[in-house]
């Protein structure tokens, strides 16, 4: 079984939160109750027949132990069983299952049954069964809409009143996207409890002044909440700062919406599961520093009483529609950025930064230590809530980044999002033995995860608000084309400069924009981008000359330097209707970093920051304008004969390792990868029988356990030409490893083309990741790479492979037909290290990129145990 067997939590449509578990043989009774507690339409819908026997002995198959072919999940509803799902084997084919569902009657139309649904799929997969078979009665419409609705690909036949549905499992994009759409309803359902509350509790609000309760209660109070507010502390009385007060939570009138708790560390589980009994929907827990045993019962309290959860050792939240729940100093401005953090410090300084901008902030969430709360529910509230239009969120660290990866995908379709990699330094990179896995930085990681979803990556606080300032106020620019237009020359070239290094490119003004501007300006004025205007214009003649430049066809966004002299200060340049092209400013004597002025023009003290900005805008936009990217459909991969390799291998080797070369060549075979045809050789007759048929011009590679660089290790011969030579090549590799010498591999010499790096290495929180660079025995050296996160799309591989530095390298005679069997190299490993968790490393390095094809010539495959996990099944943290 794999881990989806033990508990899970998840929401129902309305964000009702219910546990779902594998069923037991101590369930059965549970089972039958609630089999006979269906309608007799139910039941005759259900089971075919009146009988009161069919359901039990479906409770008795249901209730068995699982096994091959069997398993079976329950939904439960504080305490009480509202639905079990479960399959049977198909006797015809052992990747079919026959599949049974049922939902207790008063929980219908609630989403019990596409959630059991997607959970025994999830499950079924993981057992190696592709598909489930149902037969359902044809006037059973609430099963047949449940399956319908579910999102996978089903064929229907209808025979004698009876429909047999075939379910395919596979996961395709609209499965995905049908999920995904209700975890996004259920999910804002649920939160509406915690950002848009009718009543607010602040459980251990103080008397004394500054405590971190009593800052709390008053930013709530004072942030226009309209809501019912009240005060809990047993030492204040019946008021506290005019709020009503009450001794305990059980003293309160009402249930409240929202409790905030900011009591002792070792209080907190029972205050939480007193909030339960009196029927909180959520919670934020500022308090930090519980231990492990609070920290399991704060969970526990949440789950059962079905309480979101904010925190612990949290700052607070803010919806400034409406509330103020944290001790920041001051309240954030409104506006349209939502913001998520886990560090109540950066989140402070980001209210402040985005409200002084004139950004404002939408929504926020300090999430902590992010218990149950995270980004992924944040993304999927701004999505919906019809005020945020820009996101800002700065992560520590990452629960589920590959549903992260996705959800942001969505979201950033519809709005900017920006954030900081966090966890650069060297302190934070791993050894590993491959290339790949030394590759697999955690800056990579994150880079890559964020690349992927159209994240805008900013690599400090500072630049991150400088680009908000930008996205906050400007459109997003169209192209990379910037027009500078300053009235000191010096600044212009090292805003030029700066547009260089952010990735823009200096626009070049059409000929009637440059006569109109040497019309208007003084003789001694440069009138080609940087466009140097002197510094005797005033701010009139500016102005017009920056309406010029951005009406320019050939100019995306434009750029405008300005120094004030004792002559002129054109500043108020900036004023008036904004120009046709999105627009930063540079004021040379700023003391601030970034301002906004006039309302929308956002200015900042140096060229470089304001680059920077551009930099990041344009990025998103062409992250906008690519193609969305589809899974290429791989038909001829075969992954279970491939899980069969690797669990034989695993039997014999439980703790993992190094697959032998005959393994690893076997295994990519099976998916299709370019392998240079191989025989595998353990004396030196076999190796000169093979140089024979391989066309006797071969390289050879010797297998010696523990020899990870073979090259460097004398373990590789190359250019052997006839069974002589590869004789002599045998014994000397027997002279130089000795008994340790397990055989050799051999195959054709290939010719000279590009050399790149392939590979693929499992990160413990992030999945699998596919690596991508130059290869050969400088891949080290050169360090020219490139990482996404599995699964991968078509998009995906053509940005990895246009991202290289040396990308250049892949075009003239390589840019069709070899680039393009790179970019299959990539897919195909994605797929692999999706269907196979097992993969912990694999490295093909050289991949020889040849005009009209690539050719893996080497590789090296590291498997280890490990459970499949589902990282796209709707679930609570």
């Amino acid at each position: 079984m794999t881990e989806l067997a033990a508990s899970a939590y998840a929401l129902l449509t309305d964000g009702t939160e219910i546990e779902i578990r594998a069923l037991c043989a101590a369930d059965l009774e549970a089972v039958r109750r609630m089999h006979r507690q269906l309608s007799r339409e139910s039941l005759y819908l259900r089971f075919f027949s009146f009988s009161p026997h069919a359901a039990d002995q479906m409770a008795d198959r249901l209730c068995r132990a699982a096994g091959p072919g069997h398993a079976a999940v329950s939904a439960w509803l504080n305490g009480e069983l509202v639905g079990v799902a479960g399959y049977e084997p198909d006797r015809e084919n052992a990747e079919v299952a026959e599949m049974a569902l049922a939902v207790a009657d008063r929980m219908h139309h609630r989403g019990v049954g596409t959630l059991l649904l997607e959970h025994l799929g999830s499950l079924a997969r993981a057992q190696g069964i592709r598909a489930f078979r149902a037969d359902v009665l044809a006037q059973n419409h609430p099963m047949l809409r449940v399956i319908a609705a579910a999102g996978f690909e089903v064929r229907r036949e209808t025979s004698s009143g009876v429909v047999e549905l075939m379910l395919t499992l596979d996961p395709d994009e609209r499965y995905l996207d049908t999920v995904a759409e209700r975890e996004r309803s259920a999910d804002v359902a649920s939160l509406t409890h915690l950002l848009r509350p009718s009543s607010v509790a602040v459980i251990g609000a103080g008397r004394r002044p500054g405590s971190v309760g009593r800052a709390i209660l008053r930013s709530v109070r004072t942030s226009g909440f309209a809501g019912a507010l009240y005060a809990v502390n047993p030492h204040a009385g019946d008021r506290l700062m005019t709020v009503p007060c009450v001794a305990s939570v059980e003293g309160l009138p009402e249930a409240p919406e929202l409790a905030v708790i900011t009591v002792p560390a070792a209080q907190v589980a029972e205050v939480a599961r007193a909030c339960g009994r009196r029927g909180a929907r959520a919670l934020v827990v500022v308090t930090s520093g519980l231990d492990e045993a609070a920290s399991r019962e704060l969970r526990e309290a949440c789950h059962r009483y079905g309480m979101r959860l904010v925190g612990p050792n949290c700052l607070g939240i803010a919806n400034t529609e409406c509330l103020d729940v944290t001790f920041a100093p001051q309240h954030p401005a409104r506006g349209r950025a939502g913001v998520v953090v886990q560090s109540g410090g950066v989140g402070i300084a980001l209210m402040e930064q985005l409200s002084r901008l004139g950004v404002g902030v939408s929504s926020f969430v300090s999430a902590g230590d992010k218990y149950d709360v995270s980004a992924n529910d944040l993304l999927q509230w701004w999505e919906s809530d019809g005020v945020t239009r820009l996101g800002v969120l700065h992560l520590e660290s990452f629960g589920n980044p590959r549903k992260f990866a996705r959800t942001a995908a969505r979201v950033a379709r519809r709005m900017p999002l920006l954030t900081v990699v966090a966890g650069r330094s060297a302190a934070g990179r791993r050894a590993a033995a491959s290339h790949t896995a030394a590759a697999a930085t955690p800056t990579v990681t994150q880079e890559a995860l964020f690349a992927q979803a159209g994240v805008i990556a900013t690599h400090s606080l500072g630049e991150l608000v400088g680009a908000a300032a930008l996205l906050g106020h400007q459109p997003v620019p169209a192209g990379p084309r910037v027009a500078i237009v300053s009235n000191a020359g010096g600044a212009g070239v090292l805003a030029a400069d700066a547009c260089c290094d952010a990735g823009l490119t200096v626009a070049t003004l059409g000929e009637s924009t440059r006569t109109e501007l040497a019309r208007l300006l003084p003789a001694t004025a440069a009138c080609d981008s940087p466009v140097d205007t002197t510094a005797a214009v005033d701010a009139a003649l500016y102005r017009r000359c920056l309406e010029l430049v951005a009406a320019d066809s050939g100019v995306d966004a434009v750029i405008a330097v300005i120094c004030p002299t004792a002559v002129s200060v054109p500043t108020s340049a900036l004023s008036g209707d904004a120009p046709a092209k999105p627009l930063a400013a540079v004021v040379l004597d700023q003391p601030e970093s970034v301002v906004t002025r006039y309302g929308d023009i956002p200015c900042y003290s140096c060229p470089e920051d304001a680059a920077r900005a551009l930099g990041h805008a344009w990025s998103y936009g062409r992250w906008l304008a690519r193609p969305r990217g589809v899974m290429p459909v791989l038909d001829d991969v075969r992954s279970g004969r491939a899980g069969e390799l690797i669990e034989a291998f695993l039997r014999t080797h439980p703790e993992g390792g190094w697959l032998s070369p005959p393994e690893t060549m076997t295994l990519l075979g099976h998916y299709g990868l370019p392998m240079a045809d191989w025989c595998w050789a353990e004396s030196a007759d076999d190796a000169a029988r093979a140089c024979v048929s391989l066309g006797g011009h071969v390289a050879m590679k010797a297998h010696v356990p523990g020899v990870v660089h073979k090259s460097e290790a004398g373990a590789v011969q190359l250019g052997l030409s006839g069974p002589a030579e590869v004789r002599d090549a045998y014994h000397r590799f027997h002279d130089r490893f000795g008994e340790t010498l397990e055989g050799v591999l051999l195959q054709p010499m290939q010719p000279d083309g590009v050399e790149v790096l392939c590979g693929v290495v499992q990160e413990p929180v992030f999945g699998p990741l596919v690596v991508f660079g130059l290869g050969g025995t400088a891949a080290d050296a050169l360090a020219d790479r490139t990482a996404r996160l599995t699964p991968l799309t078509s998009t995906d591989a053509a940005d990895m492979v246009a991202s290289l530095r040396a990308s250049s390298l892949l075009s003239g005679p390589y840019a069709h037909v070899g680039a393009t069997a790179v970019r299959n190299v990539l897919v195909r490993l994605g797929r692999l290290a999706d269907d196979h968790p097992e993969i912990a490393e694999l490295d093909l390095n050289p991949v020889i990129v040849l005009p009209d094809t690539a050719v893996a010539v080497d590789a090296r495959v590291r498997v280890t145990p490990r459970q499949s996990w589902d990282p796209y099944l709707r679930r609570l943290r």
